[in-house]
């Protein structure tokens, strides 16, 4: 896990909650740091930094790709 790098930072645990069912789907392995924490004690997700969604360099183009889809307010509808 040392040589994934952040991608993403998240506040809340329910932002991660579709984009790791998308990153399985696409058999990307990613981990997210804090998320245990954040989970028993939301209330330190600025002092712990947030949620960091960290994948490994070879997948940024793709995870990118998911998260700019994800992140659009067109694809709402």
């Amino acid at each position: 896990m040392e040589s994934f790098k952040t991608i993403a930072i998240f506040n809340y645990l329910h932002e991660t909650v579709v984009l790791k069912h998308l990153l399985e789907q696409e058999g990307i392995p990613y981990y997210l740091e804090n998320e245990m924490t954040l989970s028993v004690a939301p209330f330190y997700t600025t002092a712990l930094g947030g949620i960091r969604l960290r994948v490994h360099p070879n997948d940024f183009e793709q995870v990118q790709h998911i998260l700019d889809t994800l992140n659009n307010p067109l694809n709402i509808v």
